[in-house]
């Protein structure tokens, strides 16, 4: 059976808390899930709580601006939140801006940016 991590949906928004070390075949698994499950619901946000994570390395950092990129083809806008500072330095000196990726650093805190970036 193949690992997946979760995505809960609430209201309009996609959830996904992720709670085990990411491996390239994980983040893989999720980026599909994840654009899957966004053209299934026409889910509008997607919130990723990357709490969890210590370490992050640049084909994680690429999933995550791909994962965005993708939803944002569908409609939808992405807020990772949680980021350790150890994983910002990282993400910084690798040079991966995470364009399109808005940040926030808890959960409560991604839920009132996304529903800003609802409004017209």
């Amino acid at each position: 059976m193949q690992e997946r991590i979760p995505i809960l949906r609430m209201s309009d928004i996609l959830l996904v808390t992720i709670q085990v070390d990411m491996h390239d075949r994980l983040a893989l698994q999720l980026q599909d899930d994840l654009t899957n499950k966004i053209s299934e619901t026409g889910a509008k946000g997607v919130l990723i709580d990357i709490s969890s994570l210590e370490m992050v390395d640049s084909f994680i950092g690429r999933v995550l601006g791909n994962i965005s990129a993708m939803a944002r083809v569908l409609d939808a806008k992405t807020v990772v939140v949680g980021m350790q500072p150890a994983v910002a330095i990282t993400l910084v000196e690798l040079g991966l801006s995470l364009q399109g990726v808005h940040t926030a650093l808890n959960v409560a805190k991604g839920i009132q940016v996304l529903s800003r970036l609802d409004q017209p």
